[in-house]
């Protein structure tokens, strides 16, 4: 095990804090396209963070994050020995189309995440950073738990963070025969899936070694089923949600809440809701998503999920599903959250976060 010492979240609606309290209150940051043309690509909304940065977005609210979580926990440790794991789906993508168009000022380095990271702060170490998919900064809880409880690191930061491209969006538009507006997970009028913008980064240590621990990271079940492209395979999922329970040494019924992916698919709500009926009980656990308030936020999606759940944990309250106002006859017998916020006490709280290909990663936290 290994304790959860600082989270700090950037998205549509704000910081950690911001973000929570919209969730509370049910409201989404869906909005249209602010920097692309919808008729280029198709797609006439996304959940942006409405403000200009540098041609480094991504990497420019990473670093914002990663320097808000170290100051949080203010790790006692020597210079250059704190690693940070950078999970990501396109890293600066939209860098590199704005340099392929003309933009004058970039260099290759600007594509990576090394350079703003390296410096934010001098305990930092080496930045891995690991494209893989909607799941990346789950896997990395993973492998910052492995460093942590092997003392191969003092402390290591986990960090993620995606910005809106064209190619992403031309993608989208591509697959969808109508606009979507807004995700609905879990809802029977579910149109499809919606980019957000987003940042998040998380401070691992060992056990006993945060003044004020968030929550302890448990374990992470990872799996790569590369069933298909893009469909979700129920096989794979669970084989993930089994391992993360082993290696924790929990059982199903004992999950309080879970986090869902959430994406607002007919194929990932299905097959979600299939798995957590099969796995943690027919009405088991309290289960809401953020997509629907925050978008798709691909690599940091994870964990800006983690950083709601350790809310949930500490606070007693679990937000509703943001557009979720009937639920969908194949997402039946499991216990959504809609309309308003549920007060309860969770103590165990699973995160799920499916990626592209197959790549899956469920972590389950305890309250501090």
């Amino acid at each position: 095990m290994a304790t959860i010492a600082a989270s700090a979240v950037r998205s549509c609606l704000g910081d950690g804090p911001a973000t929570f309290a919209a969730l509370l209150a049910g409201r989404g940051g869906a909005a249209p396209l602010r920097y692309v043309d919808p008729d280029l690509v198709n797609v006439g909304a996304a959940y942006e963070i409405d403000e200009e940065t540098s041609h480094r977005r991504a990497g420019t609210w990473l670093a914002a994050c990663v320097v808000e979580a170290l100051r949080q926990a203010d790790p006692r440790v020597p210079r250059g020995s704190v690693p940070v794991l950078a999970g990501t789906g396109l890293r600066e993508l939209g860098a590199a189309e704005k340099w392929s168009a003309g933009a004058a000022g970039m260099t290759v380095e600007d594509l990576h995440f090394t350079g703003v990271l390296r410096e934010t702060d001098d305990r930092l170490g080496p930045v891995v950073t690991v494209c893989n998919a909607c799941s990346a900064t789950g896997h990395l809880l993973a492998l910052a738990q492995d460093l942590v409880d092997s003392g191969a690191a003092p402390a290591v930061v986990v960090a993620g963070a995606d910005s809106l491209t064209v190619s992403m969006l031309a993608m989208i538009g591509r697959v969808a025969p109508d606009r979507t507006e807004r995700i609905r997970p879990f809802d029977a009028d579910r149109t499809g899936v919606l980019l957000g913008e987003g940042a998040a980064a998380a401070v691992v240590v060992p056990d006993g070694a945060a003044a004020a621990p968030l929550g302890r990271l448990l374990a992470t079940g990872m799996s790569c089923d590369a069933a298909h492209e893009t469909a979700p395979d129920a096989g794979g999922i669970a084989r993930a949600m089994r391992e993360a329970l082993d290696r924790s040494g929990r059982k199903g019924e004992e999950v309080d809440l879970v986090l869902a992916h959430g994406t607002g698919t007919e194929l990932n709500d299905r097959v979600e809701a299939r798995v957590l009926r099969e796995h943690l009980g027919e009405n088991g656990p309290l289960v809401t998503a953020i997509k629907g308030a925050t978008g798709h936020t691909s690599g940091a999606s994870a964990l800006m999920s983690l950083d709601v759940a350790l809310r949930c944990l500490a606070t007693g309250w679990v937000p509703p599903v943001a557009g979720l106002d009937r639920p969908a006859a194949d997402c039946g017998g499991v216990r959504l959250v809609r309309s308003a916020p549920v007060r309860a006490r969770p103590r165990l709280a699973q995160v799920d976060a499916f990626g592209f290909g197959g790549v899956n990663a469920v972590t389950l936290v305890g309250a501090a």
